[in-house]
């Protein structure tokens, strides 16, 4: 059977389990070029996934000389919200990552906290980052790179904002296009790109894309969840061939395990069907 047909009836298949849940997937061979799509275009709530659109900014702003990656930034958690300008702060009990909260009063690198935003998803250092990048000059990097379906208005626990539904948007699509931009070395400029890819590399948070891969597959990808969201987008190197791009969101799932579950399961799938052997 033609791999892409294989390829595809066994993600319709996957697909076809979860209809009473909203699944979207856009996958993209970087060797040759296929590609499949499930609802790649429905714009959802992107949770933390956001966070890789935040650090490409960064990295431009740097190329351009506005700011250095070694900066030293006050920790501070007072921010201003979007909907009335009036202040909030993340709280580190709802915060994936705890630490950085330690250090408050006192200063990081840049550097360090856009490594924080990533491999920790760190609510605060995302928007002490996010105060520098501003959110506006985010969405318009992304579009300048033909970055379709993402848009980045604010950092994450302005409440406020959220009650008004002044909220982030991204689409599996645009989400695999950032990671596209990045694998090809078209995000910044290929020594920022495998910057990037090296902080991607480390993520720590793995129950979704890598969960049921061979441990020795590298997977340089950003997970984002809620109450109602579990999203993962990556790049995957498996040993055996060139590598791959994979975003899966999902909502609707009643535990987040069961989210966990079909990520990786679409996941392992996809791989199965790249890796097998042809003939």
């Amino acid at each position: 059977m033609d791999l892409a047909v294989s390829l595809k009836q066994n993600l319709d298949a996957l697909l076809a389990a979860h209809a009473d849940r909203t699944v979207a997937v856009a996958f993209h061979d970087l060797p040759t070029g296929a590609e499949y799509f499930a609802r790649a275009d429905e714009s959802l709530h992107p949770a933390s996934t956001f966070k890789v659109a935040v650090m490409m900014e960064i990295f431009h702003q740097a190329r351009a000389g506005l700011l250095s990656l070694d900066d030293e930034i006050p920790v501070i958690n007072s921010f201003r919200s979007i909907a009335d300008g009036s202040p909030f702060a993340t709280i580190a009990e709802d915060d994936a990552d705890t630490a950085l909260y330690e250090q408050i009063g006192g200063t990081r690198s840049l550097r360090e906290l856009v490594r924080l935003m990533i491999v920790r998803s760190s609510n605060l250092a995302t928007n002490l980052v996010i105060q520098i990048a501003g959110a506006g000059r985010v969405t318009d990097y992304l579009q300048a790179l033909g970055i379709q379906g993402v848009e980045i208005l604010r950092g994450p626990e302005d409440n406020k904002a959220f009650a008004l539904g002044k909220n982030n948007s991204a689409s599996a699509r645009g989400l695999m296009q950032m990671m596209k931009s990045i694998a090809g070395g078209r995000a910044v400029s290929p020594s920022a790109s495998e910057q990037m890819l090296q902080i991607l590399l480390q993520q720590q948070f793995n129950e979704g894309i890598p969960a049921r891969l061979p441990p020795d597959t590298r997977v340089a990808h950003k997970t984002g969840w809620n109450a109602d969201h579990y999203h993962d987008f990556g790049i995957i190197y498996p040993v055996s061939r060139q590598p791959y791009i994979l975003a899966v969101m999902t909502s609707g799932f009643e535990h987040e395990q069961e989210a966990h579950t079909c990520v990786a399961d679409i996941s392992a799938s996809l791989y199965k069907s790249l890796t097998r052997p042809s003939g």
